[in-house]
């Protein structure tokens, strides 16, 4: 599995189109994290049924002064990292450039 990570509209789902068929592919995974109380479980079945999945990197910026709000953050950043262990490469995008982090892609 591909982790394609980096802030908001910086080109991740555009780059991971390129990688993989639309069906092979989850946008947004750091979406799916509120309210999910076994992250490793969800990430582990992330995993095994996607090639390329994107999450928005979360923590970069203000922290919300709502406590559902800084909860919902933590999943989806926990999610993510969860995701990127289980991944064969991690690369992050910004501003539409992809970097490999992490491993090789195929």
């Amino acid at each position: 599995m591909i982790f394609v990570t980096g802030p908001l509209f910086s080109g991740k789902a555009e780059y991971a189109r390129t990688l993989c068929p639309e069906d092979e592919l989850l946008l947004n995974a750091h979406e799916l994290a509120d309210g999910t109380s076994d992250l490793a479980a969800l990430a582990e079945e992330l995993a095994a049924k996607y090639a390329v999945i994107t999450a928005a990197e979360v923590g970069g910026g203000i922290v919300p002064i709502d406590p559902v709000q800084r909860v919902q953050r933590e999943a989806a950043g926990r999610l993510s990292c969860l995701l990127a262990a289980r991944a064969d490469a991690v690369v992050r995008v910004f501003c539409g450039i992809p970097t490999v982090i992490r491993g090789e892609l195929p």
